[in-house]
């Protein structure tokens, strides 16, 4: 899912996979129209967005599994586009939060507002209560407001003056951060990075790309305006829910589950790793797998799809020891090493 360390081609989910299941999978009838409805939402958001077709395919798992996302690219990437176009090519009411350094937790979750017809105090939801909640610059809001989004991811509810509130289904958080500029920023904790299905990185266009983006933006392209793009919505709660149901019948065999389970551990016992993955990370991987079989058309899991999925799910759940960082290794080295120290079933 990303530059570094990415799979062949075949194996990657930036690749448009062939939208047919595999002979003999077993599927509900309302499956392959949900497939094939997810396929045009690529469409979709490439009338806006050139060239992170890998971006989009990790959004999409992410719906498919009930995950979310974090976006990390530099300023000018298109991460928020991005995220609007799918929304967008989406039928799933969306809403788009700024995260500032003074953002209250009640700005995220909603508050008690006294209703003087009834003479008493009546909940008004606040923006955490959509479909797809665009996080914008997540890592500039303080701890406290965090806390709260971290409560809405894991546990699908807000709690406000004590009384938890259940959120609608389905429910993404698509976060953006920015990995160059720490002034002003909250790093994220350890337990809501772990809450992340993936992290994608949204890296800078290739030069064939942003040629592209400059054609269009020449012929009158205005981001700020979908609409006139031409996406429309294509899919929504019913192929969701008809692709998640179709996702969890993907067949896993003990030998790829095994191989799942072995590159985890060998993430525990790296010398350049101070925290490796955790349970949580074994079965987000599970999870993506199964996706992106799915939307490869396929009813079983290969150990390339283990591969494929393995950066984006796992490497922003690794914690590095310090004398490793100072010498220059990254997240996406120690996985790396962990996926070659790991026999691939055959």
């Amino acid at each position: 899912m990303t530059d570094d360390h990415s799979p062949a081609p075949d194996a990657s989910p930036g690749a448009t996979p062939d939208p047919s299941p595999a002979p003999g999978a077993r599927e509900d009838d309302a499956a392959p129209e949900a497939r094939a409805a997810l396929q045009r939402v690529r469409t979709e958001v490439g009338k806006a967005v050139v060239g992170q077709d890998a971006a989009v395919s990790g959004l999409i798992i992410a719906l498919l599994t009930g995950g979310h996302v974090l976006l990390e690219g530099v300023p000018g990437v298109a991460k928020t586009l991005l995220v609007r176009s799918l929304a967008a090519a989406l039928s799933v009411e969306t809403t788009r939060v700024q995260f500032t350094p003074d953002l209250m937790p009640g700005d995220l979750t909603g508050s008690l507002v006294y209703d003087q017809h009834r003479g008493d105090f009546v909940f008004r939801p606040g923006p955490v209560f959509t479909g797809l909640l665009l996080a914008d610059e997540i890592n500039r809001t303080p701890p406290k407001t965090q806390a709260a989004l971290l409560e809405a991811m894991a546990e699908r509810q807000a709690s406000v003056d004590g009384t938890p509130h259940r959120l609608p289904s389905p429910f993404l958080v698509a976060a953006t951060q920015n990995p160059v500029e720490y002034e002003g920023t909250y790093p994220l904790p350890e337990a809501q990075l772990d809450r992340f299905l993936l992290k994608l990185h949204v890296d800078l266009p290739s030069r064939d790309d942003e040629v592209e983006v400059l054609r269009r933006h020449a012929r009158g392209f205005d981001p700020a305006d979908l609409q006139a793009a031409g996406i429309r919505p294509v899919a929504g709660p019913a192929e969701l829910l008809a692709g998640a149901e179709a996702v969890r019948e993907v067949s896993v065999s003990r030998e790829v589950g095994e191989y799942i389970v072995d590159i985890v551990r060998a993430t525990r016992s790296l010398p350049s790793v101070a925290l490796g993955v955790s349970p949580r990370g074994t079965t987000a991987l599970l999870a993506t797998s199964r996706a992106w079989a799915w939307l490869d058309g396929r009813m079983f899991v290969t150990p390339d799809d283990v591969k494929a999925l393995a950066h984006a799910t796992l490497a922003h759940r690794l914690m590095l020891r310090t004398e490793a960082e100072l010498d220059g290794v990254t997240a996406a080295d120690a996985l790396a090493s962990a996926l070659a120290s790991v026999a691939v079933p055959r």
